[in-house]
């Protein structure tokens, strides 16, 4: 019986395994240009107002995937379609590898719908590749009183946010928090300040399909992450953005192991951005699959590679921040941080001790990322969560670290509103206990928000119209013009997870710097003077 029992076991998963996991990327959007003429159609005032103030430009990209493209690969045979992505124009299908390629076949009013098929197992797809995740949790099991969360909310200074004079703890502000589970969140009183000042704007569960986002009780996740940013209880627990609204989503499949669940988080990510979110907390990372031809290897690690990295970068540009767990392989064979964390465009966090020093479980960066990873850390390890039974406990894992620390940048972004996500990501990496000797372990270090706040009054608020930089968008040339009262200035350019790409000194007769090596991309450019200090977004084209 039991040898039965392996035979029938073997044939079933066999069976799984043929049915193949894709992500088949659509011809166009027929009506794409109506759309961009009346972007009110396609996102609310809020994502429009957020990109117009962070001079983010509306795109094909916004524009959400033909319903009758979808309609048309749903219906045929062998073929369901499991996720959609406006973002990459793409479904994400599971089939026969026969059926999938059929796809290639489909027309709608004679048109070709399906323009590539990218496989999950890469050993598929047409081109050559040695793509070889596993989720990671990263968790293992105005005038406040903080109580238990005292040392994980002083450590990076956001203390000092909340009670500064204006009140920054997050009022005005919108965090999409893409996780697991969020049992209770309705019901807990932890959670009833927030629930009082309607700060819960909405949720959406991509796994099961519906907007019930706590029907599913089987993984409480995304319950002790919310609370480290968002939850209350008088004198003994504050979340770091208690005064911030929020989106619930749930992506993540606990019982199951496929890339559908990078697939989900797009969707989640892009359904935030036509919210008008400001942030992203993401304690989610993808590195193994249950199947293995799925999976990726260190290597691919480099900023570029998986499905959900390049979503998160596409995120980035435009104009969310998006802060991801850096993962708790730090002990492993694995040792590095996962997807989404590896791309640039990500606010990757580590973990440390409640004294500061490293945690042993945190994920650390490597030479495949193209930028420093992790960006910051903070505390990981033994930091306090409610739970579901409204007790305060402790659990171990960059899960915490990274909502701890997306919460007090959320504060400092409401202290900050006219910088860009990645003037702030710069500002909190230049806060840091260690920015001037950044390493693969803590980063730039553990960041002081409230010096960030006021490095930034420095730094980015100074009478900008005294120096003036154009063209932006730059080619080959950028040429900075100096107040007639400056003789000299220092200039430097950073890329947008802060590495210095130039250093040089501008003035009134040699004042254009060279731009032609520098990557197409986001970059911040500092100007600094005796009695001046600017810095500002450029885009180089």
């Amino acid at each position: 019986m039991k040898h039965l029992y392996f035979l029938l076991f073997f044939a079933f998963s066999s069976c799984l395994f043929a049915q193949e996991h894709a992500w088949v990327y659509l011809a166009d959007k027929p009506d794409s240009a109506v759309a961009l003429t009346n972007p009110i159609s396609i996102l609310t005032q809020k994502a429009l107002d957020r990109k117009a103030a962070h001079n983010v430009s509306i795109d094909f990209r916004d524009v959400p995937v033909d319903e009758s493209y979808i309609s048309a690969v749903k219906s045929q045979s062998g073929i369901t379609v499991m996720s959609k992505s406006k973002w990459f124009n793409a479904l994400h299908v599971l089939g026969t590898q026969a059926d999938i390629n059929a796809l290639l076949t489909v027309t709608v009013n004679g048109n070709l719908v399906v323009s590539s098929i990218d496989y999950a197992d890469t050993s598929l797809n047409a081109r050559p590749s040695a793509n070889q995740n596993k989720h990671d949790f990263e968790a293992s099991l105005t005038d406040f009183t903080y109580g238990n969360t005292t040392n994980q909310v002083t450590m990076i200074g956001v203390d000092n946010l909340h009670q500064h004079v204006n009140s920054y703890t997050g009022t005005g502000m919108t965090v999409a928090v893409i996780d697991a589970g969020f049992t209770n969140v309705n019901t807990m009183n932890g959670f009833q300040r927030l629930r009082d000042a309607n700060g819960i704007l909405g949720g959406y569960d991509f796994v099961d399909r519906n907007t019930d986002i706590y029907a599913y009780t089987g993984n409480s996740h995304g319950t002790w992450v919310l609370s480290d940013m968002a939850g209350f209880i008088e004198d003994q627990f504050v979340g770091t953005a208690p005064d911030a609204s929020y989106y619930l989503f749930r992506t993540e499949n606990a019982a199951t192991e496929t890339p559908l669940e990078e697939s989900l988080w797009i969707e989640a990510a892009e359904r935030a951005d036509s919210l008008g979110v400001d942030v992203i907390n993401s304690s989610l990372g993808y590195t193994t699959f249950d199947n293995p031809n799925y999976s990726y290897t260190p290597a691919q690690m480099d900023g570029n590679t998986a499905y959900i990295t390049k979503g998160a970068n596409i995120a980035f540009e435009k104009g969310i921040l998006v802060v991801n767990s850096a993962g708790n392989s730090g002990s492993s064979s694995w040792g590095i941080v996962g997807a989404p964390a590896d791309a640039a465009g990500v606010f990757s966090i580590g973990a440390v001790k409640a004294d500061g020093t490293y945690a042993s479980f945190s994920s650390r960066g490597s030479s495949a990322q193209p930028t420093q990873k992790p960006d910051v850390v903070a505390q990981g390890q033994a930091s306090y969560v409610i739970n579901t039974n409204d007790n305060i406990t402790t659990l171990n894992g960059t899960s915490f670290s990274a909502p701890i620390l997306a919460g007090g940048i959320v504060c400092l972004w409401q202290a900050l509103p006219n910088l860009s996500n990645a003037e702030i990501m710069q500002v909190v990496r230049e806060s840091a206990s260690q920015y001037n000797t950044p390493d693969n372990f803590l980063g730039y270090g553990i960041p002081d928000l409230d010096l960030a706040r006021t490095l930034s009054n420095t730094n980015f608020q100074n009478d900008m119209t005294t120096v003036k930089l154009y063209p932006n968008p730059v080619s080959n040339q950028l040429t900075i013009q100096l107040p007639l009262q400056i003789e000299e200035a220092s200039v430097r350019l950073y890329d947008v997870l802060g590495k210095k790409v130039i250093d040089t000194k501008v003035n009134s007769i040699n004042k254009t710097i060279n731009t032609n090596p520098l990557s197409k991309g986001v970059y911040l450019i500092k100007v600094e003077a005796e009695g001046l200090s600017i810095a500002k977004k450029i885009i180089k084209n």
